[in-house]
């Protein structure tokens, strides 16, 4: 079977750990040429270790950083040419009270979870209009969440950045289509991304589909989406979740 994301050059936000790591490595085995950014230079390194037998590299980044960002994902169009694949994966889930939680502290987690979508995307955009690659292939995936449209108390600075996402998404699909790339967004649900042995029963029951997610769950998806054929879906909010949003819950 031909392999459509053979040498495909894929640079992913947050890549060291987690769903990014899982991410990283799905498009690896796809053969892509896979850059990635992380904060956590020692897993970072570790995981391109671990993927040594395939095209990893990774660039210590904070995604909070304008300057770091730019420099990362600049520095892959310079070695690169352009940039096939863009996948914003990079986040934080700081919670507190709203009277605890200062205005720096609410802006550090839209910095690190908004604004480098708006970055990577304007970046690759600018990039494109001026090299005039005309390529009829680009992606760009956003990660989101279930809480852009659900949620429990104290979680006001991350419903606020994931729900921006989801906006963010479908606005960069109608600004971005004359480049011929389509934007789309993951929203998961509980993904469990290290402790699945220590789940309770109830844990995975309460789901429709009887279990907690994996990180794998969402690499398929992407790799999914990222197939040429795909390009008919756009602009999406894609919600994976074991189907608990769309299961009404009452305390009885």
């Amino acid at each position: 079977m031909e392999n459509k994301l053979n040498d495909k050059v894929i640079f992913i936000t947050g890549g060291a750990n987690g769903i990014g790591k899982s991410i990283v490595t799905a498009f690896c085995k796809e053969n892509a040429d896979v850059f990635f950014c992380d904060i956590n230079d020692e897993e970072g390194k570790q995981l391109c270790n671990d993927l040594k037998d395939y095209k990893c590299t990774f660039i210590k980044t904070d995604v909070s950083d304008k300057d770091q960002l730019e420099n990362a994902i600049t520095s892959v169009l310079n070695q690169k040419a352009d940039i096939d694949i863009l996948i914003n994966n990079a986040g934080v889930s700081w919670f507190g009270s709203i009277l605890d939680i200062s205005v720096e502290k609410f802006e550090k987690v839209l910095d690190t979870n908004l604004r480098p979508v708006f970055i990577t995307a304007k970046i690759l955009a600018s990039h494109k209009a001026k090299s005039k690659i005309g390529k009829k292939y680009g992606r760009i995936i956003n990660m989101a969440s279930t809480r852009y449209l659900m949620s429990e108390p104290d979680s006001e600075a991350y419903a606020a950045s994931k729900g921006g996402i989801v906006s963010l998404t479908h606005a960069l699909a109608n600004s971005l289509s004359k480049y011929n790339i389509t934007v789309n967004c993951i929203s998961p649900g509980w993904i469990d991304t290290g402790h699945y042995g220590e789940l309770r029963p109830v844990d995975h029951q309460q789901h429709p589909s009887n279990r907690v997610g994996v990180p794998e769950d969402i690499a398929r998806m992407c790799i999914f989406l990222c197939q040429p054929e795909n390009n008919f879906i756009n602009g999406q909010n894609i919600v994976i979740d074991g189907g608990m949003t769309k299961k009404m819950i009452y305390e009885e």
